[in-house]
């Protein structure tokens, strides 16, 4: 019998993740579709990370779960879930299939070259989840430059925090070429118990590059129409501010970096009190990052 996506389910759920994913937040009548789109992503991420199954069968599932959203399937209860929430709101398709160009990517390529590679693969695997949960908020998208920096930075976070956890899994490595290679630092420094002081700065570097796209996606979480989105936004901006401060000075092989519940109950707290005091405003004009 032919296996399904989901056979392939790590059993990570929106509340394992390390930034609010629909979160008590958003308003309930958006939830279901956030959550769906979530759903569709989590199973396609699982297929493209499983560290057994063969690439060949891999791509075979993810174009499955693309004729799923098109109606030519139905082997993906994921994209047929999915597919149903978007018919329900008139919603394009197209920031799904976005998501699936990135899964394919991480089936077939386990190197970036540069930062302008990295940001080129954050267009298809961060930036249309930002765009997606905007358009179900019926938002201007003029706020799209500030959601796909932050999206993006998001992305590059959870890419150094999970490093070592890559390249030992999957031989994956989402570290610029070009910055490793200045450092002079193999694969293989990346499966050891403790980085390396060349790795450290490394790391330290995309950091500061990280920090570039918080600074652009900053005015955000006010630009944003729906009042408890900008909220969850500007929760999820102090995290990511508040982790890539800890990526400056920690180290990803041997030290936690991601936040207890402890402490992001006390980040939220404080953005969200920033928040309500901040003047709401019109983004200000901004180039995008990635057509």
């Amino acid at each position: 019998m032919t296996q399904q996506a989901n056979a392939l389910s790590s059993g990570k759920g929106h509340g394992d993740e390390n930034f609010p994913v629909a979160s008590f937040l958003i308003e309930p009548r958006h939830r279901a579709a956030i959550l769906a789109f979530y759903r569709f992503a989590r199973t396609a991420d699982d297929v493209a990370d499983h560290a057994t199954t063969a690439p060949e069968e891999k791509l075979r599932l993810l174009n499955e779960m693309q004729d799923g959203l098109l109606g030519t399937s139905d082997a993906s209860a994921e994209a047929v879930a999915l597919r149903a929430a978007l018919a329900a709101r008139s919603l394009s398709m197209q920031h799904a299939f976005d998501l699936l160009e990135a899964f394919r990517r991480d089936v077939t390529k386990r190197r970036y070259a540069d930062w302008s590679e990295l940001m080129d693969y954050c267009r298809y695997s961060a930036m249309p989840v930002g765009r997606f949960v905007l358009d179900v908020h019926g938002e201007d998208r003029e706020t799209w430059p500030c959601s796909d920096a932050l999206c993006a930075a998001l992305q590059v976070i959870n890419h150094v925090q999970d490093c070592g956890k890559d390249y030992r899994a999957l031989d994956r490595i989402y570290l610029p070429q070009d910055a490793m290679d200045a450092a002079d630092i193999a694969p293989e420094a990346l499966a050891a118990s403790q980085a390396s002081p060349a790795l450290r700065q490394v790391i330290a570097h995309l950091a500061l590059r990280t920090d570039a796209l918080l600074a652009q996606a900053r005015p955000f979480a006010a630009a944003i129409g729906d009042f408890r989105l900008g909220l969850e936004v500007s929760v999820i901006q102090a995290l990511a501010e508040s982790l890539n401060r800890g990526l400056r000075h920690k180290d990803p092989l041997s030290q936690r970096v991601h936040h207890s519940k402890m402490e992001m109950a006390g980040l939220a707290l404080g953005a969200s009190a920033r928040f309500v005091f901040t003047p709401r405003r019109k983004p200000a004009t901004t180039p995008a990052l990635v057509p």
